[in-house]
């Protein structure tokens, strides 16, 4: 039964990853399957820690992020939980070897989300953006190199730059709701209450600095993995230039989307070029 409860445990991973991010999972279907659930399991459990400090206002968040972690902590430890989202994260971790020191960085930059709310230095903003985005690409390069840690050590740095690239085009779509909703500034040196034009060029010079590194290591990426992730690269990369296109102060009152059909579009194009052998 215990095969039952890990199966049913990495449905409710997968479940969540749907739920949340119709880019994710549509990138992450393109994975291949000896690798596919694992990346949900790994989404699953950034997802629900993220969801604790950002969205459950009327309960104390505090308290269920440290509920929370002595669970995740007691589960790495055991290899089991009865929290099937942490049952499937622990498998996933154990399995692949995934360094703790990733966890306990990600955790730390969740909890600044606790009670940090301006990142005034580079330093303070580097080190939020490798808590909370970095170590994510690690974790998920641990996955696609199945132990090769050759492969590994040489896409580490792409790895991370492709994490920090999905998180700050995350900072600039959710302006509106980081700013207005959380009283939250990510980008130092920025006054949002001036947000303009200038300010909105250098933050996507910097992503886009990010992407160029990404992209290098993507076409070194193994074959099972090459196609799921320059897939999640072409729909951020087709984000970031709809936001290129949106004018600062729109930035400001909406929540810049790719619509459905061209994410369709997107996917069309990263398969033909996968199958003509382009990546």
């Amino acid at each position: 039964m215990e095969n039952l409860f890990d199966s049913v445990s990495q449905d409710c991973s997968r479940l969540v990853t749907n739920a949340y991010s119709t880019s994710f999972s549509m990138a992450t279907k393109m994975l291949d399957s000896s690798i596919r659930n694992h990346i949900y399991n790994l989404y699953g459990f950034v997802r629900f820690a993220d969801e604790i400090v950002d969205t459950f206002h009327k309960h104390d968040k505090e308290k269920l992020l440290n509920d929370f972690e002595i669970d995740l902590y007691k589960s790495l430890n055991d290899k089991i939980s009865i929290n099937p989202i942490l049952n499937s994260f622990q498998y996933t971790v154990n399995l692949f070897n995934i360094d703790h020191d990733l966890i306990h960085a990600f955790m730390k930059s969740m909890r600044l989300d606790l009670s940090k709310q301006v990142y005034e230095t580079q330093e303070e903003y580097k080190e939020y953006i490798y808590g909370s985005a970095d170590v994510v690409g690690l974790m998920c390069l641990k996955v696609f190199v199945k132990g090769d840690d050759k492969t590994y050590e040489e896409l580490k740095t792409p790895a991370m730059a492709l994490g920090s690239a999905f998180q700050k085009v995350n900072f600039l779509r959710d302006l509106k709701e980081d700013f207005q909703g959380l009283d939250r500034t990510y980008f130092p040196n920025v006054d949002f209450t001036k947000f303009d034009e200038h300010s909105k060029s250098l933050i996507i010079q910097e992503i886009e600095a990010d992407f160029n590194i990404a992209l290098e290591g993507i076409f070194k990426l193994p074959t099972e993995a090459r196609f799921g992730v320059y897939t999640a690269y072409k729909y951020y990369t087709k984000l970031l230039s709809k936001l290129k296109k949106t004018p600062s102060l729109s930035i400001q009152k909406t929540r810049i989307r790719v619509p459905n059909y061209q994410k369709i579009s997107v996917l069309a194009r990263s398969y033909l070029k996968y199958r003509l052998n382009l990546l």
